[in-house]
């Protein structure tokens, strides 16, 4: 069974509205969490009972001829609040015939459409990946579609080398666009690998290009969770290395099968 992981609440301020992960929103809608000193000379979103707090042990120094509570710029508090965001899941899976290439896929395939059946419920898009031989393919852009997911995975071709590199540039170019055209999407990408890329697309080693890639990845604030497919008679650890330059939980999955994989996201999600 997959480990449950608890992901801290996202910092960034966001203004799109979803109903699963929570992230901080300037919005007067959401859970008023605590109160802080403003940031702006105006307050739109006045948090009463930290301002009265503030302002109590001056009351005795202050003149309340007029007034019950006398009030300063300085007492005044805001609202921080708190709503649930959408997301953005990313599938980035290798095809390659260095792991049990049918079992995975399968897998992946119904945890994909697992997560765009929830995705109506809860306003996520999900997108996918493949990479194997020389290059990587998005098969699946984001969306939230049941009909286009169903359509981009009937057929995918697998076998060849690993072009561990590639597949991570193009999730790197993926969430990078994203992040202009909604940026107020939580991203997170899936990995499903065994970590031993073969390919590169520069003079650089492939498992040295692939971790550079993945700390850019990591550099973007992009949540990430590697799912190692090694055999455990064959782990040279070389996922778990990926998933520490990604900065990210790495998972093994013995047994993969479409529900731990879609209740392993569930939980990073959550």
């Amino acid at each position: 069974m997959a480990r449950r992981l608890d992901t801290q609440l996202d910092r960034l301020t966001r203004k799109q509205a979803g109903r699963r992960s929570q992230t901080k929103t300037e919005r007067k809608r959401g859970h008023y969490i605590r109160a802080r000193l403003p940031k702006k000379d105006r307050i739109t979103d006045l948090a009463f009972d930290a301002t009265m707090r503030a302002a109590a042990p001056h009351q005795m120094n202050r003149d309340r001829s007029e007034v019950a509570l006398a009030l300063k710029k300085q007492d005044l508090r805001e609202k921080v609040r708190v709503r649930r965001s959408a997301n953005l899941i990313l599938f980035v899976v290798d095809a390659s015939w260095s792991m049990a290439v049918a079992e995975r896929m399968e897998a992946t395939k119904g945890a994909i459409m697992s997560l765009m059946t929830d995705a109506y419920q809860r306003r996520d898009r999900v997108g996918l990946i493949v990479f194997n031989k020389n290059d990587s393919r998005l098969v699946l852009p984001p969306t939230n579609s049941v009909q286009l997911a169903k359509k981009a995975l009937v057929d995918i071709a697998v076998g060849g080398k690993t072009p561990l590199s590639a597949g991570l540039n193009m999730a790197y170019e993926v969430f990078r666009k994203e992040k202009y055209t909604h940026p107020d999407v939580l991203p997170l990408m899936l990995l499903l690998t065994d970590g031993a890329g073969n390919v590169s697309m520069t003079n650089l080693a492939p498992q040295e290009e692939a971790h550079r890639i993945a700390e850019l990845i990591r550099d973007e604030k992009i949540r990430s969770v590697v799912i190692n497919m090694e055999h455990a008679a064959f782990d040279q650890g070389l996922a778990r290395q990926l998933a520490e330059h990604l900065n990210a939980p790495c998972h093994t999955l013995e047994d993969l099968r479409a529900d731990t994989l879609y209740q392993t996201v569930l939980n990073e999600l959550d």
